[in-house]
């Protein structure tokens, strides 16, 4: 996929840019060698009574100091490059994320919906072996009314509510949370009539 190339992309030039970073380092750490080394030899020949003229001197730290600026730079150069692309790449991984929390959202919608049908199935019958399912729709109509309308909701909530009555009631139970799926035949004479 698209996605799927930019990121492979975006690793790729991460890649290359902490390759320069680690060449960039590397040179720094030449440059503070030749430094040391420098300076040992230039001990080193003035114990031996010979000294380089000054501007000897200046030419090598004018020299050093202008590689140091230009690693400087490069390396600062480096560090936003890498800040930009690990911003692209969390914006991406967030980006997955999200679609990954969608999906997971919808396969939720789907089993709660696929459960309903169940439901449904076993309270109404299937439309499909029942020829007049038709006429069972107001029925439908009557028990889902409240998920059309809100004035409805609150009509039946206030019906129902005049029954709410503790668990531990004597003469009452509370209202179960969903539908009250028919239990199994109890004998065979009753499933002949369920069927």
């Amino acid at each position: 996929s698209q996605e799927q190339e930019l990121k492979a992309a975006a690793d790729s030039v991460l890649s290359e840019v902490r390759k320069k970073q680690a060449d960039t380092k590397r040179m720094v750490d030449i440059l503070r060698s030749l430094e040391k080394l420098r300076k040992l030899r230039k001990e080193a020949a003035a114990r031996k009574g010979v000294c380089p003229p000054p501007s000897a001197d200046e030419a090598f730290e004018s020299q050093v100091e202008s590689l140091r600026t230009l690693l400087k730079n490069r390396t600062e150069l480096y560090e936003a490059e890498e800040r930009a692309l690990r911003v692209m790449l969390e914006g991406e991984q967030e980006e997955e994320r999200k679609r990954e929390m969608e999906k997971k959202q919808k396969k939720e919608r789907e089993k709660l919906l696929q459960q309903k049908r169940e439901i449904d199935s076993k309270l109404f019958g299937e439309p499909d072996e029942f020829p007049l399912a038709h006429l069972l729709q107001p029925f439908r109509d009557y028990y889902l009314q409240a998920e059309h309308s809100v004035a409805a909701l609150i009509q039946i909530r206030h019906e129902w509510d005049q029954y709410l009555v503790p668990a531990d009631h004597p003469e009452g139970s509370s209202i179960p949370p969903g539908w009250v799926l028919p239990s199994l035949p109890s004998s065979d004479t009753w499933a002949t009539a369920v069927r």
